[in-house]
């Protein structure tokens, strides 16, 4: 997979084929993301989202097959904000930079990511998204580190796969179990540390 490629944004996965109008799509967007985002968002049904958007229970079926797809495009369209993935020729620039604005993006989301994890052990469609988008933000950073290898800023025996795991696992501990802020600061000590700069 080129670079360029990888890069591109995530989409959500296609609806059952009739055209959604654009303020019905948004308006049952909005409303799920506050209601599952909310202490009892994972008992918010579909019918609740209907009523919440000023919609049908049958308008929200005909464009997506689940909850989970609900908030996955919910989750993709508030996260697939533009994120830098800078080329200054210093990795861990390149690499605080691009932390930097993912931990900001993830912040705004994560009451909503949390909800999608737990959806995603139970809904296939949300489970199969999630996947895609894990794995488009794996790519990004891979090929980021991959320049850093390539000018001699990582060591050569590097494990890429095994250090975007750490960056990561990083984040998803914060977000998932901790509950703890990733913030630019914590961007900072994390680039530093993967490229041997310090903490």
């Amino acid at each position: 997979m080129s670079l360029d490629s990888a890069r591109e944004p995530v989409t959500p996965r296609p609806h059952t084929g009739r055209r959604r109008n654009p303020a019905v799509r948004k308006a049952v967007l909005d409303r799920a993301a506050e209601l599952l985002a909310g202490p009892d968002g994972m008992a918010v049904s579909i019918d609740a989202i209907a009523q919440a958007a000023g919609v049908s229970k049958h308008t929200i079926y005909r464009w997506w097959p689940s909850k989970g797809a609900v908030l996955l495009e919910a989750t993709v369209e508030r996260a697939q904000k533009e994120v830098t993935v800078p080329d200054t020729g210093a990795l861990t620039t390149d690499l605080e930079v691009f932390l930097a604005d993912t931990f900001r993006a993830v912040e705004e989301v994560a009451p909503l990511l949390r909800a999608l994890m737990a959806e995603a052990l139970r809904d296939t469609v949300a489970a199969e998204g999630m996947r895609e988008f894990v794995a488009a933000r794996r790519n990004e950073l891979r090929g980021l580190l991959l320049r850093g290898l390539d000018r001699g800023e990582l060591p050569a025996e590097t494990d890429l796969e095994l250090t975007i795991d750490q960056i990561y696992g990083l984040m998803w501990y914060r977000i998932l179990i901790a509950r703890t802020p990733v913030t630019g600061e914590v961007a900072s000590r994390l680039s530093r540390a993967v490229t041997g700069h310090g903490a």
